[in-house]
């Protein structure tokens, strides 16, 4: 039964100290009721509180990491939208690779996602991890010896999947072969249970976690349970669904299960491959699907760069923390090589706001400073609207930045949407040339041509 914010303030300390961001106990006690804390952000829980709230308190989806130094961290959300708080961890995107396919293929597969990189507002996206494919038509040396080759040329975790009658052979061999990887083995399933025990102390004897399958729901919760006695924790669940309307179902199905009925079986990430038979377009609206209802990894049949865009930029909107907008560092940017007559254009760090501009400096061909002083990642008329953004703090952070010393023309260009603040910041920067700039980024280059050239 879950304990409500008037008991779990009973058992804590009780001396508002406001070290865990909250101002009162009682409101620290009521966002770890509500599953929007964790109780280790208190930093004098007693014992008996850690003993009785631990468990109560905990992610109703068990975080699960990855990878040899664990960084690929998966589960731990604590919501079932994203406007409620945030989705914390990303949905992992891993490429397969079959161990019978084309050798010469496989290696180009597995460069391919080793160079693959994305770049959107700043942040470098890569493929998470890469899936590997045994099946019975394959020898279990062939299994290991191709995951010992895909870790070592790949370096991210791996998931270890195999079928048939040589899977408990074909995973010990490929588990032992890449033994503090980190890797995910799939799949341990209810119709031998036996099998699924070695299953998992094999993954708990190589430092690997494991993934089990079950075609309905009911036997998956009574795999999960009994795994979980046995002291099995890093679990994955990879429910068997037919379609994109069933998988959609299903996910919403274990997500509510777990976070609005506490059912623990179910309070794992999911794992999810994709049909090799499906168009490309099918494979990619089912992706999109895990990637915005709950899935933890998605695994798409073969490498393919478009795709890969589509999807990354389609999880970078969904898991930006929506109470934390996407932000670069205050200072000033060198954009060219600016002398002391290149111009000081201004915009706030929203992260958006920066590359649009930053961007349009450098089509433009002008070598320029541009001032980004710390407007808490709000867009110009937000921040403007705020007071974030005003003449008088733009003035201090140009003082405060020495950039006059370089300068021998200063001349300073400011939004066309906050032109309000000309005048504040001609009295706050005296000597200096204050200039209104367009309203879009997109005319910034005629600006130049026009005013600066």
């Amino acid at each position: 039964m879950a304990l409500t914010g008037l008991q779990i303030n009973k058992l804590l300390p009780r001396t508002n100290c406001k070290e865990c961001g909250s101002n009162t106990c009682l409101a620290f006690a009521m966002k770890l009721a509500a599953k929007k804390a964790e109780l280790a952000e208190c930093p004098y829980a007693s014992d008996e509180a850690i003993q009785v709230l631990g468990a109560a308190a905990e992610p109703p989806i068990r975080g699960v990491a990855l990878g040899p130094l664990k960084s690929l961290k998966l589960g731990e959300e604590t919501v079932l939208y994203r406007h409620e708080k945030t989705f914390v961890n990303k949905t992992a995107l891993a490429v397969n690779v079959n161990v019978g396919d084309d050798p010469g293929a496989t290696a180009q597969t597995l460069a391919a996602v080793r160079e693959y990189t994305l770049e959107r507002v700043g942040e470098r996206m890569v493929v998470d991890m890469v899936a590997i494919t045994h099946t019975d038509a394959d020898s279990p040396n062939a299994f290991a010896s191709l995951a010992q080759k895909a870790y070592r040329l790949v370096d991210r975790p791996l998931v270890l999947r195999s079928s048939g009658q040589k899977t408990l052979k074909a995973l010990a061999a490929a588990a032992q072969a890449v033994q503090g990887a980190g890797a995910l083995l799939f799949a341990a399933d209810p119709s031998d249970l036996a099998t699924a025990a070695e299953l998992a102390d094999i993954a708990r004897d190589t430092g690997h976690a494991l993934a089990i399958t079950a075609p309905d729901l009911d036997a998956l919760v009574h795999l999960a349970a009994s795994l979980k006695d046995k002291g099995i924790a890093d679990l994955f669940l990879a429910p068997k669904t037919h379609s994109l309307a069933e998988s959609f179902q299903t996910n919403t199905v274990i997500r509510r299960a777990a976070l609005k009925d506490a059912v623990k079986a179910l309070g794992f990430p999911l794992l999810r491959f994709l049909d090799p038979s499906d168009s490309l377009a099918a494979q990619t609206a089912r992706a999109a699907s895990e990637i915005a209802k709950y899935g933890g990894i998605c695994v798409l049949p073969s490498f393919d760069a478009a795709q890969l865009a589509v999807l990354l930029t389609l999880r970078l909107n969904l898991f930006t923390d929506p109470q934390k907008p996407i932000q670069v560092e205050p200072k000033f940017y060198a954009i060219g090589d600016p002398g002391p007559d290149a111009p000081v254009f201004v915009t706030t760090n929203f992260s958006l706001t920066y590359f649009l501009v930053s961007g349009e400096l450098e089509n433009a061909g002008l070598s320029a400073w541009l001032a980004v002083p710390d407007c808490e990642g709000m867009s110009v008329l937000t921040a403007w609207a705020a007071g974030k953004f005003s003449g008088g703090s733009v003035a201090k952070f140009v003082k405060e930045s020495g950039i006059e010393e370089k300068l021998g023309r200063k001349r300073i260009v400011v939004p066309g949407y906050a032109a309000v603040i000309r005048g504040e910041l001609e009295d706050g920067l005296p000597g200096w040339d204050v200039m209104v700039g367009p309203q879009e980024a997109a005319d910034i280059e005629s600006f130049i041509k026009m005013r600066l050239c």
